[in-house]
C-alpha cells in the first residue's frame, strides 16, 4: 500500500484551545458562578488561565496518565479543567454530583483519582464522602480565597493555585489516542461503567458536531449548554463552540425558568440544549410570566424522546426550532441529529416537521448505524421494521474502563440497548429501550410512543409509561402522570384523549397521578417506577 506523505500532527484537545485563542480570541465567554457575580472573559484570556491551571496541576503532582475528578457545574472554572487536565496528558473524570453518594464514591475510587475539584456549594457532599475516597490526596474548591469555605477536607482555593503559577506554560504533544475524559454511565442496572474518551475521539466528534448537518454553529451564534458538563462532556459543546468561534454562556447550576431566561435574553443566546424536563419547566415559566425568548433560534433536546407538544409549543408560540438528538455516553456522546434535508423540504413544511419531531435524528458523518433482528441479520431500512440498534465509528466505545473484554462484536458493532427503525433518508427513530418495551399478550407496546402521546394531553407535565406484571397478559402498561400546577385532570379525561390516538390494546390498565421520579441525568427513572408499582395489577 502506498502511504500518503502528509503530516501526522496529533488531534489533541489543547489544539482546540490554541485555535480558539488565536482565531477567535476576543469572542466572549460568560459564566455564572456559585454565589458570585457573573464572570466575563474571552477565549484568549481563558487560554492563559488554562495554562496557569495546567501548571498548578503539575505542582499538585498530577502528570500524564493520572486521573483527577471534578464535582462541578457549568462554570468557567470547570470549563478550564476540561482543557488544563487533558492538556497535560492527564484524564478528567467528570463525576455526577446528582448521583447517590455510594455511586459517586464508586466512580471516583474506580477512576483512582488523586485530586478532587469541587464547587463550594458541594462541600457538604464532599465532606460526607471524603473518608471513603481511597486515592484522593488533595481537594481544591473552585472559588477564590475570599469565598473559600473552611471544612474538614482542607481544601485549597482554585484561584490561589492559579495565582502561584508563573506564565509561559507550553502544551506538550503526545499520542492522540491517549485518554482525555472518563465519563460514567448512569448505573441504572448495576454499578456505573466507565467510558474513556480519547483525544482523537473528542476532536473528531467536535469537528463533526459543528457541521451544518449537525449543530451548524457559526461565529455569530451564542451557545448555552444546559446539558451538564459532567454528563458526557455536555454533548461536546465545550469543544464545538470554540472551534466555531461561538460565544459561550454557562448557567452554572441555575436551570430554573427565570435563571435561564435571564441569560437567554441578556446574553442573546441563539442556541441551547438540554433534557426535556428543563424545557418543560422553561415553557411553563414563559407561559406563566408572559415572556418570549427573543433571539433564541434553536433548542436541541436529547436524553429522552421529545414530546411533540413541546416541539410544537416552541415553534408555534415562539418560532424556535427544536432539534432532537440521540446519543449515549458510549458515543462521546452524539449519534444522530434531526436536521432537515432538501428531500424533506420538497414534501412541504408539515411533512418536514413530522419527520424531525417524530424521529431522533439523521445519520451523521463518522457514525454508522444498523438495526438487527433476533438472528443478527440487518432489518429493512423502511422506517417501519424495528430491530436492535447497532453503532460503530471513531468516537464509539470499544471497551469499558477496567473491563477485560471488548463490548463490540467481531465487526466492531456496539449494541446500544435501544430498539429502533431506520429509513431510506437516514433518519432513525427509537421505538424503545430493550428493557422498557412492554410485551402484552404477544403484542409489543412502545412505552416511548405512548408517553409522547399522553404528554400532549392538556394538563400533563410529565408522562411516564412502564410495563408491570399482569396475571393474564404477562405485562400491561401503567401510565404515571405528573400534572402542571393547578391543572384539573382525571383518569377519564386522559383515556378520552388517548382513545382515538392509540391502538385499543395500548390503553394503560391504570392511570396514576403522582410526581415522576428522574434519574441523575434528568431522565424518567423507570427502574424506580417498575419497582414501586410491580404489584399494582396483581389482582386484575
Amino acid at each position: 500500500m502506498l502511504m500518503g506523505l502528509m503530516q501526522t500532527t496529533p488531534l489533541l484537545v489543547s489544539g482546540i484551545l490554541r485555535y480558539a485563542a488565536t482565531a477567535h480570541g476576543e469572542r466572549e465567554i460568560v459564566s455564572r458562578g456559585v454565589d458570585e457575580p457573573i464572570h466575563r472573559y474571552d477565549y484568549a484570556r481563558m487560554a492563559r488561565r488554562c495554562e496557569h491551571a495546567a501548571g498548578a496541576l503539575e505542582r499538585l503532582g498530577v502528570g500524564a496518565g493520572d486521573t483527577v475528578s471534578s464535582l462541578a457545574w457549568n462554570t468557567h472554572r470547570h470549563l478550564e479543567l476540561f482543557y488544563a487536565v487533558t492538556g497535560i496528558g492527564a484524564v478528567l473524570h467528570t463525576a455526577n454530583p446528582r448521583l447517590f453518594d455510594e455511586q459517586i464514591v464508586y466512580t471516583i475510587n474506580h477512576a483512582e483519582s488523586s485530586v478532587l475539584f469541587f464547587e463550594r456549594n458541594l462541600l457538604e457532599l464532599v465532606e460526607r464522602i471524603a473518608g471513603q475516597l481511597r486515592t484522593v490526596r488533595a481537594y481544591v474548591m473552585l472559588t477564590d480565597e475570599a469565598n473559600l469555605l473552611p471544612g474538614a477536607v482542607g481544601a485549597v482555593s482554585y484561584e490561589a493555585l492559579l495565582a502561584a503559577v508563573q506564565p509561559g506554560f507550553a502544551w506538550p504533544s503526545f499520542d492522540e489516542n491517549a485518554a482525555a475524559f472518563l465519563c460514567y454511565t448512569s448505573g441504572t442496572t448495576g454499578d456505573p461503567k466507565g467510558v474513556l474518551y480519547s483525544h482523537r475521539a473528542v476532536v473528531l466528534h467536535a469537528m463533526a458536531a459543528g457541521l451544518a448537518s449537525a449543530f451548524g454553529f457559526t461565529a455569530f451564534d451564542v451557545v448555552m449548554p444546559c446539558s451538564s458538563l459532567y454528563h458526557a462532556t455536555a454533548w461536546g459543546l465545550p469543544f464545538v463552540a470554540p472551534i466555531c468561534g461561538s460565544k459561550l454562556v454557562l448557567p452554572a447550576d441555575r436551570m430554573d425558568g427565570a435563571g435561564l431566561h435571564e441569560l437567554i435574553e441578556g446574553e442573546g443566546v441563539t442556541f441551547t440544549g438540554g433534557v426535556p424536563t428543563i424545557w418543560t419547566m422553561y415553557l411553563a415559566w414563559l407561559d406563566q410570566n408572559g415572556r418570549t425568548p427573543a433571539g433564541l433560534k434553536r433548542v436541541v433536546i436529547g436524553g429522552s424522546a421529545v414530546p411533540r407538544a413541546m416541539a410544537q409549543a416552541f415553534k408555534e408560540r415562539y418560532d424556535v426550532d427544536v432539534l432532537q438528538i440521540w446519543g449515549m455516553t458510549e458515543l462521546c456522546p452524539l449519534g444522530v441529529v434531526a436536521t432537515p434535508t432538501p428531500a424533506l423540504a420538497a414534501r412541504g413544511e408539515e411533512a418536514m416537521r413530522e419527520a424531525i419531531w417524530s424521529r431522533q435524528g439523521r445519520l451523521q458523518f463518522g457514525i454508522e448505524l444498523r438495526t438487527a433482528d433476533e438472528d443478527g441479520a440487518d432489518t429493512a431500512r423502511d422506517g417501519e421494521t424495528s430491530g436492535a440498534l447497532m453503532v460503530r465509528g471513531p468516537w464509539t466505545i470499544r471497551r469499558y474502563h477496567k473491563h477485560e473484554a471488548d463490548c463490540v462484536d467481531a465487526d466492531g458493532w456496539f449494541d446500544t440497548g435501544d430498539i429502533a427503525t431506520l429509513d431510506a433518508d437516514g433518519f432513525m427513530r427509537i421505538t424503545d429501550r430493550k428493557k422498557d418495551v412492554i410485551k402484552s399478550g404477544g403484542e409489543w407496546i412502545s412505552s416511548i410512543d405512548l408517553e409522547n402521546i399522553a404528554a400532549a394531553c392538556p394538563g400533563v407535565k410529565v408522562a411516564a409509561v412502564v410495563g408491570v406484571p399482569h396475571p393474564k397478559w404477562e405485562e400491561r402498561p401503567l401510565l404515571i402522570i405528573e400534572t402542571h400546577d393547578g391543572a384539573s385532570i382525571d383518569r377519564a379525561a386522559v383515556e378520552d384523549f388517548l382513545r382515538p390516538r392509540i391502538a385499543r390494546w395500548w390503553m394503560p390498565d391504570d392511570v396514576i397521578f403522582a410526581a415522576v421520579p428522574l434519574t441523575a441525568t434528568g431522565k424518567i427513572d423507570k427502574k424506580t417506577l417498575r419497582t414501586r408499582y410491580r404489584d399494582h395489577l396483581a389482582d386484575r
